[in-house]
């Protein structure tokens, strides 16, 4: 008998503590299946219900998932407990696509909701703000109580009601419009059995919001008089000039004929976010030499598109401020500004874009091998040759093969031919060509 004092089974503990088994993979096929009969159920949603049921589908599966460990993943555990190589093939991970698949048909629920009323009461908050906080001309005031006039007018024809409307001012016709929003919400609208009237008020709502946009304001005035009389809008005719906002359409006309004196002019004077992205995309299409000085203070604000912009201007002026962006952790930036500066190929940034080659992030060192590449300073032989023999990442060595290439010293070349027979195929491709230029 026992006194309970013995001690344990040796060989029972051993046995508890080593019996700890990698789990069952789980099958992909239902997951998929699961999905598949998500989608069909979002594809048959009438309701605002059925959607409701799918999105609790849709949670469920998300449950199950992560719950779930694949195959691939119990390999992956395995391997990094060997400590394998990890640059070894890697095989899908149905996660991934589930994941994805599942982010996909939340946004195709989002899509099939609504409208509902506080879209529209929303909408009407946003007009209301405008209103009371823009300075208006008197035509912009004249415009924006007949604006609101007629929207005023659209809902009650559409709720089948009358509202009193009787503004002089934008103030006056700011409270009338707070007072119809105020009836909106009163008004008992269902998703479902009312989306048709719903729909006609929100867009009555987008359509004021345009009204008041095609409003005059003060520092409206003064931009468009500047441009008007530098004759920015004579490439205008009377077609052209009534799209809104008819910068927009001189600027395409500027670019189409490839006149961007006009196009950087109104760069200079128009404050929006709207018509800096258009003359960025028309500028970067052509990227003439003049744009460099507007270009260059955008690309100080690290937005990618200036930056990108500058290496096809390729003045070595920006190489200074795009070497800044280097190491800064914005991998993004950094990948488009190495590009960048193997564009402008001044072999001044040899020395910051090589120091990249050592950078964690293998798209960094891939696109610092071919800028170095591009820039053809014969000063980054060496290096490169480094990262072709010691690199782990056969992206980033095939880089460095072809950026040795494009170098074209029989050095070069030379550097790059020793691994034509080399473990990996796009290496070996790089190498191939460099063997036989």
């Amino acid at each position: 008998m026992s006194n309970g004092d013995e001690e344990p089974d040796a060989e029972k503990t051993e046995a508890a503590e080593g019996s700890s088994e990698p789990p069952e993979p789980a099958d992909p096929e239902p997951f998929a299946e699961r999905l598949d009969e998500a989608a069909d159920a979002v594809d048959r949603a009438e309701t605002e219900d059925d959607l409701d049921r799918v999105e609790a589908t849709l949670d469920e599966i998300e449950a199950d998932l992560e719950d779930a460990v694949f195959a691939v993943e119990i390999e992956d555990e395995a391997e990094e407990a060997e400590e394998d190589e990890a640059d070894e093939a890697e095989e899908a991970n149905p996660r991934d696509e589930f994941e994805d698949r599942l982010d996909d048909l939340r946004a195709d629920v989002e899509d099939q909701r609504g409208p509902y009323r506080q879209d529209i009461t929303d909408a009407l908050d946003d007009a209301v703000s405008t209103i009371e906080d823009s300075e208006w001309t008197k035509e912009g005031a004249d415009s924006v109580v007949d604006a609101v006039g007629k929207y005023v007018e659209r809902v009650g024809d559409t709720l089948e009601e009358t509202f009193a409307y009787d503004a002089e001012t934008p103030a006056d016709a700011a409270m009338a419009l707070a007072s119809v929003k105020d009836a909106v919400n009163e008004t008992p609208l269902d998703p479902d059995d009312d989306a048709e009237t719903i729909d006609a008020l929100l867009v009555a709502a987008e359509n004021l919001s345009s009204d008041l946009d095609d409003a005059q304001v003060w520092s409206d005035l003064e931009v468009r008089e500047q441009l008007r009389r530098e004759g920015f809008y004579d490439v205008l005719d009377p077609e052209t000039r009534k799209d809104f906002p008819p910068e927009w359409s001189a600027i395409k006309l500027y670019e189409k004929a490839g006149e961007f004196e006009p196009i950087l002019s109104a760069m200079e004077k128009l404050d929006s976010d709207f018509m800096e992205d258009n003359i960025l995309d028309s500028i970067e299409h052509e990227a003439p030499t003049a744009a460099y000085e507007p270009v260059h203070a955008l690309a100080q604000r690290r937005n990618k598109q200036p930056v990108r912009i500058l290496g096809r201007i390729g003045d070595e002026r920006a190489c200074d401020t795009l070497a800044d962006f280097l190491g800064g952790g914005d991998v993004a930036l950094e990948q488009v500004s190495l590009r960048a500066l193997g564009a402008i190929g001044s072999e001044e940034s040899t020395e910051p874009v090589a120091q990249r080659l050592a950078a964690d992030d293998p798209s960094i060192r891939s696109a610092a091998a071919r800028a170095l590449g591009m820039i053809g300073d014969t000063r980054a032989i060496e290096p490169l040759g480094d990262v072709l023999d010691e690199d782990e990442d056969d992206s980033v060595r095939a880089s460095a093969a072809w950026a040795l290439t494009q170098i074209g010293t029989q050095e070069a070349l030379e550097t790059a031919a020793r691994h034509a027979d080399d473990r990996s195929y796009i290496v070996q491709v790089e190498a191939e060509k460099a063997a036989g230029v």
